[in-house]
């Protein structure tokens, strides 16, 4: 058998098989973290065999993620990185140096683990950590960047103990799985923090901060606050760079900072990626802001970040985002505002966008300009709010436009919509995102 199709049927066992959260939802999701940790034993426990960085919160973690790795990579480390979901090819959720784990891995482990498969019925998502755990550990890295999946405290990848903990923000999301306030959020996020492991806290909150420090004391671990020891001021922004200067507050000194990773909301992801570089560096770890700054430059080419504020098009333009929240639904559209207002008086702003059933979606289509065109649309995984629902609560948020039965065909219908000085922004879920990548083949 071929390995294209031996590697097919052996994604089409893990998607059907596993009980996949970003397909079904609530019900993939495990109680406990016993099922990760019996994979793990059985594996040798992979987990224990290499150095880590753990990344919770509810927005960010992808950028954060990515732009640590870029930075450890460029300084000759040999990095792991393990993110989730995948936005067109399930091998983009583990990577070392930027390059996707190999097709022949993929299969080879899975063929290795079905036995226990069957034994303990684990979720999508405890396989994908096992894999990744156990790649590295055989692979080697020098370090390896671990971004979890839902929450914290539960989440599969908290069975590391890794050299610095990042909680990027807290924000509502997932209320019926992580709690309806944000001191609750930020308890389940604050799993991650370890004895003795120094903490990164990337934007702070009246409501998160006693969380927080309550079990940093408890766990004996250092609070850093990026928030209060970077200043981040955006000079200018074009197709390719947005353009920072970077203050460290403590130091007071200034550097000048362009990076490929677009949308204004980056500027709150710099300065946690700044802090834990500094920390990094008081752990030993060959890392200078210089060499940092120059890292950031280039994220998306160094380790292949996709769908953050990401210009697919130049003429006509399109731009796709993973915002999914509320929090970065708000930040999309205020980037989108001043995209819109630059003195194009004729320009018409398309948007396509779908939703899985269990955000708020009322609440995130009340953030959406009203005199766009819309393109209402499902992705096409069982867990999609249906194109028609969604055109219907579209309706009652003062939103105009139709629903297309597939992102494929929403997106042609835009498309063949749009004049050459027109914007679509594609968004609201990464399923969304990843399907118009795909029909548009990139």
């Amino acid at each position: 058998m071929e390995l294209a199709t031996t590697y097919a049927t052996t994604l089409e066992y893990l998607y059907e098989r596993l009980p996949m959260f970003s397909r079904i939802g609530k019900a993939a999701l495990k109680p406990d973290l016993t099922n990760t940790l019996k994979l793990c034993a059985a594996l040798g426990n992979p987990q224990l065999k290499f150095k880590s960085v753990h990344i919770a919160g509810t927005n960010g973690k992808g950028s954060v993620s990515h732009s640590l790795a870029a930075i450890l990579q460029d300084a000759g480390y040999k990095t792991g990185l393990y993110t989730s979901p995948h936005l067109v090819d399930f091998r983009e959720r583990i990577r070392i140096n930027g390059a996707p784990i190999s097709k022949e891995w993929v299969v080879s482990f899975t063929d290795k683990i079905k036995p226990l498969i069957e034994e303990i019925a684990p979720s999508f998502f405890e396989i994908t950590v096992a894999m990744a755990f156990e790649y590295f550990a055989q692979e080697q890295v020098d370090i390896a960047i671990i971004e979890t999946g839902l929450g914290g405290r539960l989440d599969s990848t908290n069975v590391i103990t890794p050299v610095l903990s990042v909680i990027t923000n807290i924000s509502y999301d997932h209320k019926d799985l992580l709690g309806n306030t944000l001191a609750e959020i930020a308890g389940e996020k604050a799993g991650i923090i370890k004895p003795g492991i120094p903490v990164v806290i990337g934007e702070q909150h009246p409501e998160t901060e006693r969380v927080f420090f309550e079990h940093s004391v408890h766990k004996q671990s250092t609070l850093h606050y990026a928030q209060s020891l970077w200043g981040m001021v955006r000079v200018k922004q074009d197709a390719k760079y947005s353009y920072y200067k970077a203050v460290n507050n403590a130091k007071m000194e200034m550097y000048d900072l362009h990076t490929d990773l677009q949308g204004q909301y980056q500027q709150h992801n710099l300065k946690t990626i700044l802090t834990a570089v500094e920390l990094l560096c008081h752990q030993g770890w060959k890392l200078t802001f210089a060499a940092a700054m120059h890292a950031l430059s280039k994220v998306k080419k160094t380790t292949g970040l996709r769908g953050r504020w990401e210009w697919l098009q130049e003429k006509p333009m399109i731009i796709c985002d993973v915002a999914h929240n509320t929090a970065g639904i708000t930040e999309v559209m205020q980037q989108l505002q001043v995209l819109s207002k630059d003195g194009n008086t004729s320009r018409t702003t398309h948007i396509l966008t779908g939703f899985v059933k269990d955000k708020e979606v009322a609440e995130a289509l009340a953030l959406y300009p009203k005199d766009a065109t819309y393109y209402f649309s499902n992705a096409s995984i069982p867990r999609a709010l249906p194109a028609n629902e969604l055109k219907t609560a579209g309706e009652h948020a003062g939103l105009s436009g139709n629903a297309y039965p597939t992102v494929a065909q929403a997106l042609t219908a835009a498309r063949t919509a749009m004049k050459i000085d027109d914007i679509l922004l594609i968004t609201g879920s990464f399923f969304v995102v990843g399907e118009a990548m795909e029909a548009m083949e990139l």
